[in-house]
This record gives structure tokens, C-alpha cells and sequence, in this order.
């Protein structure tokens, strides 16, 4: 018999953020390979990755973008995977200072000028897909990978409304998960340790139809 077949949609911000930050040997990361690790009753259909370009300027370290473009090829040589771009907003912003600090002469909060780096749309990506690829019967399971709470109401209608199996890897402790994503009551359930990154890296070296091309090496492993 044929076992289920899955796809996995992967919010590569949150990722990132939860998990990845602090890591640079566990950013090279096969997301077929992850997947399989994650869900290994199943076939893995497809993964989308969700996620935004950085723009020279918006990271502190000039070679971030980058390595992220690498990651990206890296990624897009396995036709396994299909990459989703969003956007980076990048604004100034005057927020208030913490702790909490009133002028003695105006009479308000005390604040500072702030850059504030926001991703948009892939929120918006991830469910849209998710959901049109239900529509299409692409697959058995439908899988995503983020702690994102604004992601509850697309994924609870995909299950409770339409009628679909669910499932939501979070990437991050189980203490930490988000509620209102745990209530929408995903048929598959899981979390991520580190054992999972650092069993499921891409190798050192890949080739695509461009050439070859490495791991960046400030994300070596040794």
C-alpha cells in the first residue's frame, strides 16, 4: 500500500527566528530531508518555503543577504522544494523607551527613534497556498512549520470547515507553543530539537545547473 503523502509549508522567518538565530552550523538546512525526519509515516509531496529577500543596508553584518541568496540556491536546486518571496518593510519608527519614561515637561512618553524591520505577506502566502492546494487534492496531510498565532484562523477553517487534515510542527519548546495554534486541533503534531537541524544539513558542497557552489563559511560546522 501507498503510504500518505504530505506537504509541508514552511514559515522560514519564524524558522529562522525561533530556531536558527545564534546557530550558524544548522543553517544550511535540507528541507526535503527535515521533512521526512519530521513526518516519517509520509511521502513528502512538495515543501514551500515562505520567506523575504533581504535588501544590502537592512542587517547589521553586510554578508547576510548573501548567504541568505546561497541558502536560496541551495534550496532551489531540489525540485522538491518551491520558494514563496514576501517583502522586508524597513521603517523608522519613534517608540517609547523601557522602562517607561515620562517628559517632566511635556508630560509624555519619553521616546526613541527606532528601525523597525518587518516581514510582510508570507503570512498571507503560507495560507492562501496551503488552502488552494487542498482545493487541488495534492495531498493527504497538510503540514506547516511556524508558532505564527495569526496563522490559527486559516488553518482551523482548512481543517474544521473544509474538512482537511491538518498538522503543525512548531519550531520552538513545548511550553512555548502558541494556544490559539494548538486549539485548532491539527490531526499531526510535533516539535523540532536540535538533533533534527543537525541531522538534516545540506552537504558542504552542491551543484545546480549553474555550477557548483558551498556552504557559507560562516556557516561552517567546525
Amino acid at each position: 500500500m501507498p503510504r500518505p503523502r504530505a506537504r509541508v509549508y514552511v514559515d522560514g522567518f519564524n524558522l529562522y527566528r525561533r530556531l536558527l538565530t545564534g546557530r550558524p552550523h544548522l543553517k544550511w538546512l535540507d528541507l526535503p530531508k527535515f521533512s521526512e525526519r519530521l513526518l516519517p509515516g509520509y511521502d513528502i509531496d512538495l515543501v514551500r518555503y515562505f520567506t523575504a529577500m533581504l535588501r544590502p543596508g537592512m542587517a547589521i553584518d553586510p554578508q547576510t543577504p548573501v548567504r541568505q541568496q546561497m541558502y536560496l540556491r541551495a534550496v532551489r536546486a531540489d525540485p522538491r522544494v518551491e520558494v514563496h518571496l514576501g517583502t522586508f518593510r524597513n521603517d523608522k519608527r519613534h517608540m517609547p523607551l523601557h522602562p517607561v519614561t515620562i517628559d517632566p515637561v511635556t508630560g509624555r512618553h519619553r521616546t526613541v527613534a527606532v528601525r523597525k524591520l518587518e516581514e510582510k505577506g508570507s503570512d498571507v502566502n503560507l495560507a492562501s497556498r496551503m488552502i488552494a492546494d487542498a482545493h487541488a487534492d495534492t495531498a493527504d496531510l497538510y503540514v506547516m512549520l511556524s508558532n505564527d498565532s495569526d496563522l490559527a484562523g486559516p488553518i482551523s477553517m482548512l481543517k474544521h470547515e473544509l474538512g482537511y487534515r491538518t498538522g503543525i510542527i512548531f519550531p520552538m519548546p513545548t511550553a512555548r507553543l502558541s494556544k490559539e495554534l494548538v486549539k485548532t486541533a491539527p490531526d499531526v503534531i510535533g516539535t523540532i530539537e536540535e538533533s533534527d537541524l543537525s541531522a538534516c544539513q545540506y552537504p558542504d558542497q552542491l551543484t545546480d545547473a549553474v555550477g557548483r557552489f558551498h556552504r557559507p563559511p560562516a556557516w561552517s560546522t567546525t
